[in-house]
């Protein structure tokens, strides 16, 4: 199935997929689901730094979206990437979500980053905890308690995964 850069005609769709998560899951640790003007700034934003923003497409249908960005704003972090991810809820586990990671994976290294991290909301989200241990991230943390979310407490669970050289040379 084809990957792709997303576009502004793409925002109906993924604002689609997106929402059911905010509205049902706790993956997505928003409680209000944004607009399509704001999802539209959001892919704009990635964009516009040169990040990727990915979606896959069968025959017409938007069947999920991932994007990486620098994972802090400081000049620091310009080496590390954190890359989101989000599938239709009826199609999960059919392996849209690893296709568009392992696609977002290539594109972060080509663009020069040497480190990406998943800040995987709720530590019982096996789905994308698994979709990234098979993808090489290996666990290296956990926020306890991080956020609140239908009515009780919910782990972030942290991954990490070195592309390219990653820490073995200095960029």
């Amino acid at each position: 199935m084809p990957i792709r850069d997303a576009q502004s005609a793409d925002i109906p769709a993924i604002l689609e997929i997106y929402a059911h998560h905010v509205a049902t899951g706790t993956g997505a640790f928003e409680q209000t689901v944004p607009d399509e003007a704001e999802m539209a700034a959001r892919l704009k934003r990635i964009q516009d730094a040169g990040w990727a923003w990915l979606v896959m497409e069968e025959e017409g249908r938007i069947l999920g979206f991932a994007f990486y960005s620098q994972f802090r704003p400081h000049g620091s972090y310009r080496h590390s990437a954190e890359d989101l991810v989000f599938v239709r809820h009826d199609i999960r586990g059919q392996g849209v979500g690893k296709a568009l990671v392992a696609a977002l994976l290539e594109r972060a290294e080509a663009a020069g980053f040497r480190q990406v991290f998943a800040m995987i909301g709720d530590s019982e989200n096996v789905g994308s905890i698994g979709l990234h241990l098979s993808l090489g991230f290996k666990q290296v943390g956990i926020l306890r308690a991080a956020g609140f979310k239908f009515g009780r407490w919910l782990d972030v669970v942290q991954m990490q995964r070195s592309l390219g050289q990653g820490d073995k040379t200095l960029p």
